[in-house]
C-alpha cells in the first residue's frame, strides 16, 4: 500500500545529530528516506550505526552510496597520514577534520534522490553552534543552497523544490541531546567518534563535545567512558 505521508530525505551519517534529525522528520509527519554515504572516511563504523538506527526507527528505505572523497584527501578524516586532533577545538580555527566540499556533495546527492522519489523536504543534522566552525554548517550556507535547489532542478523550476530543513542548526550540543531524548532516539546506537574500533576513543574533538553534552544533560551513562 502506498503511503500518503509526504517524504523527506534524511542525510544519515550514523551520528547523534543525523539520527536526531531523522527522528525529528518522523515527528514532523514525514516518511523518511535515509541516505548514508561512505566518503572514504577512516572507518565504516558509523555506517553500521546508520543501519542500526534505520532499524530502530523503523525506516523502510535506506540508500547507501560510495563517494570516495578520500581519493584526493585534504582532511584528517580522509587522509590516514594526518593525525585526528585531540586537543579540543580552537575558536576561529577550522580544524583538520573539515572535509573539503563534503556537505555540498552530500546535499547535491540528497537533492537528486529527493527529486527522484518525490520528497518534499531534505533534513540535515548540521549544526553551527557547538561544532568546529565548518563553513558548510552555517545558516547562510543553507540559504544559498536552497536558492541553488530552486534553480537547478525540474521541481524547482516548477516552483516546488525540496525544502532544506536543518532543525538542529542553531541548537547547542546539549540541546540536541535533550531533543534526542525527547524524541526517543536510540543514542546508544549512534556513533560520533572520528576513530573506528569497538568503543569510542573519548579524546577526539567529536567525542569530547558529545560526552560533555551528555554529562550536562544528565546522561553520563551514554558517554564514551561508560
Amino acid at each position: 500500500m502506498t503511503s500518503s505521508m509526504p517524504k523527506a530525505v534524511v542525510l544519515l551519517s550514523g551520528g547523534l545529530d543525523s539520527a536526531t534529525a531523522a527522528a525529528q522528520a518522523q515527528a514532523d509527519g514525514y516518511e523518511v528516506v535515509a541516505l548514508s554515504l561512505f566518503y572514504g572516511q577512516r572507518h565504516d563504523r558509523e555506517l553500521d550505526a546508520a543501519r542500526a538506527i534505520v532499524k530502530a526507527l523503523k525506516i523502510q528505505t535506506h540508500q547507501i552510496l560510495d563517494v570516495r572523497l578520500s581519493q584526493w584527501g585534504g582532511s584528517s578524516l580522509t587522509d590516514s597520514t594526518q593525525t585526528v586532533p585531540t586537543q579540543g577545538t580552537e575558536s576561529g580555527v577550522i580544524p583538520s577534520t573539515y572535509v573539503p566540499g563534503r556537505n555540498t556533495v552530500f546535499i547535491s546527492i540528497a537533492l537528486s534522490l529527493a527529486e527522484a522519489v518525490g520528497a518534499t523536504a531534505i533534513y540535515l543534522g548540521i549544526n553551527a553552534v557547538d561544532y568546529s566552525g565548518y563553513p558548510d554548517c552555517r545558516p547562510e550556507y543553507l540559504e544559498a543552497f536552497q536558492s541553488l535547489a530552486n534553480l537547478s532542478s525540474k521541481v524547482g523550476i516548477e516552483g516546488h523544490a525540496p525544502k532544506l530543513i536543518a532543525p538542529l542548526v542553531l541548537d547547542s550540543k546539549v540541546d540536541i541531546v535533550r531533543r534526542a531524548l525527547k524524541l526517543g532516539v536510540p543514542i546508544e546506537l549512534t556513533w560520533s567518534c572520528y576513530q573506528g574500533g569497538d568503543i569510542p576513543c573519548g579524546v577526539c574533538d567529536s567525542c569530547r563535545i558529545r560526552d560533555r553534552a551528555l554529562v550536562e544533560a544528565g546522561r553520563s551513562d551514554l558517554t564514551s567512558s561508560r
